[in-house]
């Protein structure tokens, strides 16, 4: 089946469309062929280059290289999460672990961000926990002891502070955390994309099938033709599972999210003309809202086990209905016609949060499954996994390897069914901040 995107995304609308596209149409060979050109990928050829500037290096993807989950996600580059389950003293060595990656994952960005003088849009507004529900203070100030453990500096936010930071009463508290980034995700992936040494070879809208490994090559087929390579990194999250990477140990979820068109000054002016800012929910399926730098509000508030390949049009138009009621929740003064576009994206999940990182056969790597924080981790997870399979190693790798490892998962059946009531039953607890 055919990865099928829809073209509804702000983020990806707002850029220039690229020109230049080229498919795979004759058969290759390469040194290194990296599937999948989103923030691992993208990473993993840039690092590459800079290690082995006399090989050849080819990066596949089955769509518009970063315009996957990489220009689809809510734009939040994290240093905390709060739904991981980390916040017993137990726990708390596991959870430093997990944020030890978030800050390299941050450098990282930052590092390229600073070397190519990227406008992303970024903006190192930290960002908000927060809640309708008063139930929810134990959770919240649970958390704020581990943060506070841990040394990451943060507050908590009552009603009346929150509705001047956000221009909306509907939440009751909040914890702020000073270290998250808020950025515009197309436009740095689309850096990413032009700013490709000279000696990667970028090949789009062309979807790997099969692959196989024959002593010291690799045979990876696609409609009509083949590469032949003599290593291989796969970086495409979501879609690991289909082609048979550590199927075991990860799975897709497939997300929703609609986009305003830009306040109107006399909109903007009846809820405070707040700052940029960005609310995640303190229950695992509530809704994450932003208020973008151009005065947009986003917000995802669905996630499911669908098919990762292809959301048609009239069942985004389903999802979309509730993400407007999730806005006129929070901000009944806007008009019911305020959203201009929403789309699908895949994330990849482990059974226990973790990441995939690692050499699966000689001469076969993988990266993958961020759990949502694809953008800083994915950054990071393909510079290292290039450096790792070029038999290097570093700092950020020896940090990576000491995080838990992904653990396995029952067979698709159970799987499945187990998924789908774990989400229902999350749904249902986080239904009033949908």
């Amino acid at each position: 089946m055919n990865v099928v995107n829809d073209n509804n995304c702000s983020w990806i609308n707002v850029l220039n469309p690229r020109t230049k596209i080229k498919v795979l149409d004759k058969d290759m060979s390469s040194d290194w062929l990296i599937i999948g050109a989103g923030y691992t990928g993208l990473s993993a050829a840039r690092k590459l280059s800079e290690l082995h500037p006399g090989q050849k290096i080819i990066i596949v993807d089955a769509q518009l290289a970063g315009e996957g989950a990489s220009g689809r996600n809510s734009g939040y580059l994290v240093d905390t999460t709060l739904n991981d389950g980390f916040t017993s003293n137990k726990e708390l060595s596991n959870y430093k672990k997990k944020t030890d990656i978030y800050k390299l994952g941050i450098d990282a960005v930052k590092r390229f961000v600073k070397e190519h003088q990227v406008n992303c849009d970024w903006n190192e507004a930290g960002k908000y926990f927060a809640s309708s529900r008063d139930e929810d203070k134990k959770k919240i100030t649970n958390f704020s002891n581990t943060l506070s453990k841990l040394g990451f500096e943060h507050n908590l936010i009552n009603k009346k502070e929150l509705k001047k930071e956000l221009g909306t009463s509907f939440y009751n508290l909040a914890l702020y955390t000073k270290g998250g980034i808020l950025l515009h995700p197309g436009k740095l992936v689309r850096a990413m994309i032009d700013t490709l040494p000279d000696n990667v070879e970028l090949i789009e809208q062309s979807q790997l099938l099969e692959w196989k490994k024959d002593n010291d090559s690799i045979y990876c087929k696609f409609r009509k033709n083949i590469i032949i390579t003599k290593k291989i990194i796969f970086c495409t999250n979501g879609f690991l599972k289909s082609l048979g990477i550590k199927e075991n140990y990860n799975f897709p979820l497939t997300l929703t999210a609609s986009m305003t068109r830009p306040l109107t000054d006399s909109e903007f002016k009846f809820i405070g003309e707040p700052k940029e800012w960005g609310v995640l929910p303190v229950r695992p399926m509530g809704a994450t809202i932003r208020m973008t730098k151009d005065r947009r509000i986003l917000i995802r508030n669905t996630a499911e086990v669908h098919s990762p390949f292809k959301m048609t049009d009239d069942e985004l138009k389903k999802r979309s209905i509730k993400q407007k009621l999730g806005i006129k929740k929070r901000f009944s003064s806007l008009p019911d016609d305020i959203i201009e576009s929403s789309w699908s994206g895949v994330v990849s999940r482990t059974r226990n949060s973790s990441q995939i990182f690692e050499k699966i056969k000689d001469n076969v790597f993988v990266a993958g499954c961020y759990n949502g924080s694809g953008i800083g981790v994915g950054t990071l997870f393909g510079e290292q996994i290039a450096i790792r399979a070029s038999n290097e190693n570093t700092n950020e790798i020896n940090v990576i390897e000491c995080r838990d490892k992904p653990t396995w998962l029952p067979p698709k059946l159970f799987l499945n069914l187990g998924i789908r009531t774990r989400l229902m039953y999350e749904r249902f607890r986080s239904r009033l901040d949908l």
